[in-house]
This record gives structure tokens, C-alpha cells and sequence, in this order.
């Protein structure tokens, strides 16, 4: 039996279709049917001659990036050579025809087609009439000059229509059908959300904010760690040549029906599913195992450009990405579209596996990490994005900024994907509102508790931590490098009513909180330990200091045991590199310091990408059998990268640009890898320095 072509798998799908739709599902914005260039009304005499009739010789977009419509639709700045709109807005055309326009007699319409099977009903058929006044929130077309043989048109979109590419055509009508202008390439017409426009589900009331969350094709990633802040400079790169087409592409590659591509809200959610290519080939491969021998190493990325256009080119997953290259990519194709984005940074972020908001840390009966049963982890900060809209699916209140998330950490509706999920909607506790609000509320409302383990298979919570996650979320602030704290969008200070509120409100949406509540597992009030390190450079020694504060009127006695790991910035541990225990005798009310030295030989050979230490200090005190815990993450510091121009820093002449760091190792570097870039003045360049 001979294979079936793929002719023939298209005509059994299509068969398969047709007998539940009338049309099949319109999900490419690339694809197109053919339109007739004239419609008929039945027959037509033989002595019917088109040029008796308006026949158009010509249609003009005042697409040039200096002229009117970019430049009122701020769209001036996409390197495309066709006419690119914000909805909700008018813009301007002119047709030229083969006698003068006479209104009394004549008839025309101008069309927007998208995808195949065009209808009106879905919005990929869109006739728009011309009507005396434009009318806000419908399509309309009205003559603002007449004059010889041509006519200029003002057209306002529907503030809800579709996103993407359309083509446009002029069509007649006379006695005997609609003749119609043939299929021109330079006529398409791409349509984007518009913030500027009140109708619009992502308006935005601040012109300053648009400017940065729209219009700013470079950006600042925070990362490192709570108490040494690093940041990251990207290139989003929005306006790029291709890019545009890249990210219409990618709710191609999704499915996503056309019809459906008018709301940010299905926009967000394919997006934040495929950015990863976890099950669905999408832009980026996700690796976090140090390995990148078969792709780039996501610390070597400067920017969303490079990545997105070899996806666009190659229609496979480009190697390699970790959160922030997700959450980069992820920026620059809802900005591309017109939608406000932001990229957020949140330090000690939880993973939560099993949605019951607690992260479980288990203790053999001497007090040390149990590190095969202990499966949780903590990223030591992880990356997402918000994305700027209403949500007329949720009650009022819940609009503004949405939480979405591209990193693939768990499937949500059989994908990975995260999102939006109303910031507002997070704070309050109200996880019952889609899309994954509890997972989100999770990874900045997480309780840490450490439970013993005993030889009987039981277990005893010793000690809940109710502050390490969520310590603090960052973004950029608006027209500048600094970062803004936006902590208090996410959740209510620690301990207060509010926060006990929505608290309750989580647990009433049916998450579980097995021990938020038990308060007499916390630690002794009158004996406490503190931990704190030295400023630790990239292999160079440093030392880590333990203080223990006794403040009863009570002799003890300690011991103390200390781990050090090499750890995944994404709190998953790759290797133990210290371990030592230390007795310590407390007399009444005392304070005692012990200091641990650190040397650079035990942590160097087995050091990961981000240079991350991560140190588990457990302390039991032998009169009591009370258990003190800490964690503390310590990232190296690694030499700054400094940039300098020399020469005269004007448009059209060369200048010269001066990279500088400082080696902090004693040995001499080999097979540096340097790459370089910048928005509107260069592509990504890659040097390689034996």
C-alpha cells in the first residue's frame, strides 16, 4: 500500500473538518486565499467595459517613517518598509482614480482582509464604509478631500480588532458586480494594540509610562542576590528589522485562531507558552545544568534580536535560555504588538510543586540537612514579566498589571505556561482567578518548614520561616536605570492584618496551609542565631560568621552544623564543598561569634555559571532540643564590565568602543568569549580572545 502524499493528509483533514465547521479553523496570519477581482450579480453583457465605470489606478499609504500616520501612531521607529497602525486611531490614505469622485453616483468601500476563509463576523473580513462622520469604537472611512482625480480618506479602526498583517483592497460597485484592486504586497497594512487609546484594552493614562513600557527597546534585568543587587543590561530590540513578522509568527506557530487575536489576554497566555520550547518547539531551549556545548550560554545573550530571528528563520528552539532570557524574549513580543510590559525580578522566589504554599526543608535527629529527602528548592531570584490590560473576565478591581510567566516550571492547562494572572488578584490572596494565580501567589507568599526526621517515619516541624520568600520584587524604574520596589503590588508587609487577610482569602480558594498557623513551632524567643559573610570575590577566600545570642538567665550549650554547597541560581544543589560542626557553650545572657574560613581551592573546581554559594546553618541546643535554622545565599562577585567611547560620538562617523575588566584570578584567562550589540546601531557581534 503506498504512503498517503501530504496532499492527501491536508484533503483528510480538511473531510475530517468539514463536518463540524462550515469553514476551517483560521489560525495563520501568513496564509491567504485569493479574492476575485470582480464579483458578480449574475450575468453580465457583453457590452459591460470596466473603464466605464470608477476603476482605481492607485492607493497611497503615507507609509514613510516621516510621514503622518507613523509618526501620530508612534510607529516611526519599526524598520518596515509597509504601513504599521495603532487601533482605535485614524490614519489617512489616498486613492487615486481614473475620473473624479462623484458621491451622488459612485460607490466604493475600502476592505482589510486576514488569513483564509475571511468573515465578518470573526473579524478577518472587514469592509469599511464611507460614512459622513466617524463614529468611536466601529470601523469608518470618511473623505476629507476630493479634488481631480483623487480622493483622501480618513480611517478609523475598531478599537478591538484583530492584530496582525492585513491586506487591503479597493472595491467598486457598479450595476453588474464589485470589481475589486488586485493583490498588492506593498498595500498590507500591520495593526497593533494601541495604549494611547482609551477604547483600547491596554490603554495607559500615563504618556511617561508608554514611553518606557512600549517605546523602550533597551531594558535593565536585575539579579544576583537580596543584598547585592546585579543588574543586566538587554536589548529588546522591538523595533528590529524582521522582528515584527517574527513575533506575528509566533501566534501562528501557536494556533491561535485570528479571531481571537484582538485580546491581550489570549495574546499574553500563547505567548508566555511559546517563548519555551518545552513541548511545543517554541523560540528558546531551556538548560540549567552548565552543559551549553551545543548552543549559547544563556549569560552570553545581550539581547532578544539575535534570538528571535534565528527562531524565525530556522522554526526550531534556539539554544540555550535560563529565566531572564525567557522573561527577555518574552518583553520585546508584547511591546512589538503594542502591549505594555514590564520585566520583574523576585528574590527567594518558591517553586511550588504542590500548591499547598510551603517549602519543606527536612532535619535527620541530629539537626543536619536531610539532602535526599529534601526535594524543594528556592530560586535565589527568578525572572518574569507584567503585561498592562483590562480584564473584563474578572471582577472590577483586578485589571492593570498581569503576572506572565515564559520559564517552563510547570503545566498549566497541559502546557508550560504561567498566566496573566492579575498582580492585584496575587496581593489579595484571590488564587481562584485565572490563569495560575496560585502558583504565582506561591512563588512570593511561600513559608519555609523545617521538620525532623525521625527513625520511626514521623515527622516534627521545628522551625517555620514566614519571611525568606518573596523578600523583594524589582523593576525597572520609568525613564531611568534605577530599580523601582514594587515589593507592595505583590504582598502586604509580613505580619500585618492585611496580610493575615489574604492569607485567609488563599486558604478559603482552597489552598492548603498545613502549619502557617502552628505559632509554637517557631524557635525559642530567648536564644537566637545570625549569620553573615564578608565580601566574597571570585576566587579569593573569604569567611562567614556565625553569632548566636543567648538572652535568658540560662547556661547552653550548642552545636552548630554548617554546610556549604556550590547551587543553581535556581536553589538546586550541584555540590557540597564545606562541612563543619562547631560546639559552642552560651553563658546567660552572652553573644558569641564564631567565624568559618571559606578557602577559594574548595569551592573553585566545582563553581557554576552564576557563582552561587549557598551555606544551611542548623543549630540544636542540647538542654532544650530547640532547633535554629538559616540559609543564606552568597554570590561572588565577579569583575565589572566597564564600556568607554573614544573618539566623536556623532551620527554617520565611526567611533571606537573600549571594553575593560579585571581579572581577580592568578592564573591568566583563556578562550574569553566577548559579545557585543546595540539597538538601531549594530548587530550582536561575537569575539573569541584565546
Amino acid at each position: 500500500m503506498s504512503q498517503p502524499t501530504e496532499t492527501n493528509t491536508e484533503k483528510a483533514k480538511a473531510t475530517a473538518i468539514k463536518g463540524r465547521f462550515s469553514v476551517p479553523p483560521n489560525i495563520s496570519n501568513a496564509d491567504e486565499d485569493e479574492i476575485p477581482l470582480m464579483e458578480t450579480f449574475g450575468v453580465v453583457p457583453r457590452t459591460f467595459d470596466k473603464k466605464d465605470y470608477l476603476e482605481v489606478e492607485n492607493v497611497e499609504l503615507f507609509k514613510q517613517q516621516y510621514e503622518k500616520n507613523k509618526r501620530e501612531h508612534h510607529t516611526d521607529r519599526y524598520f518596515n518598509n509597509k504601513l504599521i497602525i495603532r487601533r482605535g486611531q485614524t490614519f489617512q490614505i489616498r486613492i487615486d482614480f481614473n475620473r473624479p469622485y462623484n458621491a451622488e453616483k459612485d460607490q466604493f468601500w475600502v476592505e482589510f482582509v486576514i488569513g483564509r476563509y475571511p468573515q465578518q463576523s470573526k473579524g478577518t473580513y472587514i469592509p469599511i464604509p464611507i460614512v459622513d462622520e466617524l463614529e468611536t469604537g466601529k470601523w469608518g472611512a470618511k473623505v476629507i478631500h476630493n479634488d481631480y482625480n483623487y480622493v483622501t480618506l480618513s480611517i478609523l479602526s475598531s478599537p478591538n480588532c484583530i492584530i496582525g498583517k492585513f491586506r487591503l483592497y479597493v472595491a467598486v460597485l457598479t450595476p453588474y458586480g464589485i470589481l475589486r484592486t488586485p493583490r498588492r504586497s506593498d498595500t498590507d497594512t500591520y495593526i497593533l494594540c494601541n495604549p494611547w487609546c482609551k477604547e483600547d484594552a491596554v490603554y495607559m493614562d500615563d504618556e511617561k509610562e508608554i514611553e518606557e513600557y512600549v517605546l523602550n527597546d533597551v531594558g535593565v534585568i536585575y539579579h544576583g542576590e537580596v543584598t547585592n543587587i546585579k543588574t543586566r543590561s538587554w536589548e529588546y530590540g522591538q523595533f528590529e528589522e524582521q522582528i515584527l513578522d517574527a513575533c506575528l509568527f509566533l501566534m501562528d506557530k501557536a494556533q491561535l485562531d485570528l479571531s481571537g487575536r484582538g485580546n491581550p489576554i489570549k495574546i499574553s497566555r500563547v505567548g508566555s507558552a511559546l517563548i519555551n520550547g518545552r513541548d511545543d518547539d517554541g523560540v528558546l531551549a531551556g538548560s540549567w545544568n552548565n552543559d551549553y556545548a551545543y548552543g549559547v550560554s544563556p549569560s552570553a545573550w545581550t539581547g532578544s534580536v539575535e534570538i528571535l530571528l534565528e527562531y524565525y528563520s530556522s522554526k526550531l528552539p534556539v539554544k540555550y535560555g535560563q529565566c531572564w532570557v525567557f522573561a527577555g524574549v518574552f518583553n520585546t513580543f508584547l511591546r512589538c504588538l503594542g502591549i505594555p510590559a514590564r520585566l520583574v525580578t523576585n528574590y527567594f522566589s518558591a517553586h511550588d510543586k504542590d500548591a499547598n504554599l510551603q517549602t519543606n526543608i527536612y532535619l535527620d535527629e541530629d539537626g543536619k540537612t536531610n539532602t535526599v529527602q529534601t526535594k524543594d528548592s528556592i530560586w535565589n531570584y527568578h525572572c518574569w514579566n507584567e503585561a498592562w490590560m483590562t480584564r473584563p473576565d474578572l471582577p472590577v478591581g483586578f485589571g492593570g498589571w498581569q503576572a506572565v510567566d515564559a520559564t517552563p516550571q510547570e503545566a498549566s492547562d497541559g502546557m508550560y505556561r504561567c498566566g496573566p494572572a492579575s498582580v492585584q488578584a496575587i496581593k489579595h490572596g484571590h488564587v481562584c482567578f485565572p490563569y495560575d494565580t496560585p502558583f504565582l501567589f506561591a512563588e512570593v507568599n511561600s513559608d519555609i518548614v523545617y521538620s525532623k526526621l525521625m527513625k520511626d517515619g514521623t515527622r516534627e516541624v521545628q522551625y517555620i520561616d514566614k519571611t525568606h520568600v518573596g523578600q523583594k520584587l524589582l523593576t525597572k524604574e520609568v525613564g531611568g536605570n534605577r530599580p523601582l520596589d514594587i515589593t507592595d503590588l505583590y504582598k502586604f508587609s509580613e505580619g500585618t492584618e492585611e496580610e493575615r487577610l489574604a492569607l485567609d482569602a488563599a486558604l478559603m480558594y482552597g489552598v492548603k496551609k498545613d502549619f502557617r498557623d502552628e505559632e509554637q513551632f517557631l524557635s525559642s524567643p530567648d536564644t537566637t542565631m545570625e549569620f553573615q559573610e564578608d565580601s566574597a570575590v571570585f576566587g579569593s577566600d573569604f569567611k562567614v560568621t556565625l553569632t548566636f545570642n543567648n538572652q535568658s538567665s540560662n547556661r547552653y550549650t550548642v552545636s552548630a552544623f554548617l554546610t556549604g554547597h556550590v547551587v543553581f541560581y535556581t536553589g538546586v544543589l550541584k555540590s557540597e564543598f564545606k562541612n563543619k560542626t562547631v560546639q559552642v557553650t552560651l553563658e546567660p545572657l552572652s553573644t558569641k561569634t564564631v567565624d568559618v574560613q571559606i578557602k577559594a581551592g574548595e569551592y573553585m573546581s566545582n563553581i557554576v555559571e552564576q557563582a552561587s554559594l549557598h551555606f544551611f546553618v542548623t543549630a540544636r541546643i542540647n538542654e532544650t532540643k530547640k532547633i535554629m535554622a538559616k540559609q543564606k545565599v552568597v554570590v561572588l562577585q565577579v569583575p565589572e564590565l566597564r564600556i568607554k567611547t573614544t573618539g566623536d560620538k556623532m551620527v554617520g562617523k565611526e567611533m571606537r568602543v573600549v571594553l575593560e575588566f579585571t581579572n581577580p584570578l592568578k592564573k591568566k584567562l583563556q578562550n574569553v568569549v566577548l559579545r557585543i550589540g546595540g539597538p538601531g546601531l549594530m548587530k550582536t557581534k561575537t569575539q573569541i580572545y584565546r
